[in-house]
């Protein structure tokens, strides 16, 4: 196992070209991690997906999708796909989302997608369990440069939602409702979060679809 590799199992972010970074991405040790690449800079996490974090990802998309298809709203998501600028940056978000008329515009195919080709999509979603200091420093840095419109983490520990907007200068501003789903309390998603602590996705799910009509 090489310097490079081994650096890797520490799941923190190492610096590397973008060669090594794809050389690293071919080895069959790594083929079941997720990657991310900045600023010269590359991470693959390695962890495995506990209870929680999967449990937290399946509500949250659930949740979103009955907003969009409750208020009429084209979505498409796409879960854990890999978005490329070739020899800039990649990321591979647990949940990302096109929405509205981009819906139209959203890749297509079994490769990752080519940001020199396609567009970025609107919102990304990440799960943050082990991983939360990283969701809110550098991966949102990363986000903001990659292009999307809204960015939204997830506290997996304390049941609670970050969202941010994405700037024009590529900054970022913490925000209570979205904007690229109007109306879009963060409040009622991280209520919806903390219900299924305690109930099943139907009961959620019916409970969300009652705050909608009100």
């Amino acid at each position: 196992m090489t310097q490079l590799q081994t650096q890797i199992k520490t799941d923190t972010w190492i610096t590397a070209t973008w060669d090594e970074y794809l050389q690293i991405l071919e080895q069959p040790n790594f083929a079941q991690g997720r990657g991310y690449y900045f600023n010269q800079q590359m991470r693959i996490e390695m962890a495995a997906v506990g209870a929680n974090h999967a449990d937290d990802n399946g509500i949250i998309v659930i949740l979103v999708n009955l907003w969009g298809m409750f208020r009429g709203i084209p979505m498409r998501l796409f879960v854990n796909c890999s978005y490329r600028k070739t020899g800039i940056r990649e990321a591979q978000p647990d949940a990302s989302y096109y929405i509205g008329e981009r819906v139209k515009l959203a890749p297509r195919g079994s490769s990752i997608v080519n940001l020199d080709e396609n567009l970025p999509p609107d919102l990304v979603i990440e799960i943050g369990d082990s991983s939360l200091g990283d969701d809110l420093g550098q991966k949102r840095i990363l986000y903001e440069d990659l292009g999307v419109r809204e960015y939204w983490v997830v506290d997996v520990q304390n049941a609670k939602i970050i969202a941010f907007k994405i700037l024009s200068n590529c900054g970022s501003e913490r925000i209570t409702e979205s904007e690229i789903l109007p109306n879009f309390k963060i409040a009622l998603l991280e209520e919806g979060l903390k219900r299924s602590r305690q109930q099943d996705n139907t009961e959620v799910g019916n409970w969300f679809i009652e705050q909608m009509g009100r």
